[in-house]
Order: structure tokens, then sequence, then C-alpha cells
């Protein structure tokens, strides 16, 4: 049985302990090492022969260096696959972790759903955890937007009123109705109020 070669990049002791102990369960992989900064995570994928990376986003205080230590891993062209695993939720930070090559993205609360991920990932098989899942879904439907129209969609989704929005940005009620309008045909799950 080919085992599936493995590395974790993580810098909280306790995180790294509990991953450490949860991956050499499995008999089906490999635990290679673990880095706990960019740098060294960089240079492992490089001299070692890894097929997937557990990549937290914070290394070294709050500098999202996991994130580019994803990108440099991928921009070197290696065959591994990397798994963002980490507590951030925030919209930017899981669009970002597919834009530099993720191919998967767990955070924490959820860690145990990583040894399925791990094997999803090195059969190449297409699964997103439900930690992005939505997101992702939501951000293709609002790629159909207008500039103008996400502005609005943006908007509305602080809570403002059409008049509110209107005088914010110097538009009038008819075209934010009418923007509205628009969004609503184009999204399935905008609710025009």
């Amino acid at each position: 049985m080919e085992r599936i070669r493995v590395m974790l990049v993580e810098d909280d002791p306790f995180w790294k302990q509990q991953l450490s102990e949860d991956l050499q369960l499995e008999s089906d992989i490999e635990f290679v090492c673990v880095a706990d900064t960019k740098e060294a995570a960089v240079k492992a994928a490089q001299e070692l022969e890894i097929d997937v990376i557990l990549m937290d986003i914070n290394l070294t205080g709050n500098n999202l260096d996991g994130l580019q230590a994803a990108e440099m891993v991928n921009r070197l062209h290696t065959q591994c696959k990397v798994i963002m695993l980490t507590s951030m939720t925030e919209k930017e930070i899981i669009l970002k972790s597919f834009q530099v090559g993720a191919v998967n993205y767990i955070t924490k609360s959820s860690y145990k759903d990583i040894i399925m991920a791990i094997r999803d990932a090195h059969t190449e098989r297409a699964s997103i955890h439900a930690d992005a899942a939505e997101l992702l879904r939501t951000e293709i439907q609002l790629m159909s937007l207008t500039p103008m129209e996400r502005e609005v969609f943006e908007l509305r989704k602080e809570g403002l009123s059409k008049t509110q929005i209107s005088d914010k940005l110097t538009k009038s009620v008819n075209t934010i109705k009418s923007q509205l309008r628009s969004m609503k045909n184009k999204l399935v799950f905008f609710k025009e109020d």
C-alpha cells in the first residue's frame, strides 16, 4: 500500500502534538516532518518527498506567512497539495488561500475531518470542506454582479435601506431599486426586502 507523505506546518505546540499523534495513527499516512516557519516549510517542500502539506496560516504572530509559504510551495511546481488548517474564518483569508493554490481549507474546530481531506487531496478528489464551501459558492455567484451592483449588495448586507444606499452612493432611489431587482435575478440566495 502506498503511503501518503504528509508535512505539518504549525507553530503552536498543542496543535503540533495533537496533529502529529493523529497522523501517526493512520496506516496509510507517513508523517514526514513538522515545520514551524515559512522558510522551513519551503525548504522541506524542496528537499523532501511530500504529497500533502497541512499549513497553518499564522506562523509568526499575525503575519499570514502560511499563505506566503503556500504560494511559494506552489510556485516551486512541487507535487505537494496544500491544505490550509487554521482557526481563521475571515472571507478574505479563505479566498486568498485558494488564490495561492490551496486545495482545501479546514478550520481547527473541524480538525477531525483532516484525515479524510488528506486522502481526498492525495487522490485528487474534488472536495472542499464545508468550512470554506459555502463562502466559495456565494463568491462565485457574486462574480456575476457589476461593480455597482456589488457595492449596492455590500451596503444592503450592512443593513442600509434603499434610501440610505441612494444617499451614500448619490444615486436615485429608482436606480437602487433597479439594481436590487437585477441582483435578485442574478443571485439565487438574494431576497429583496
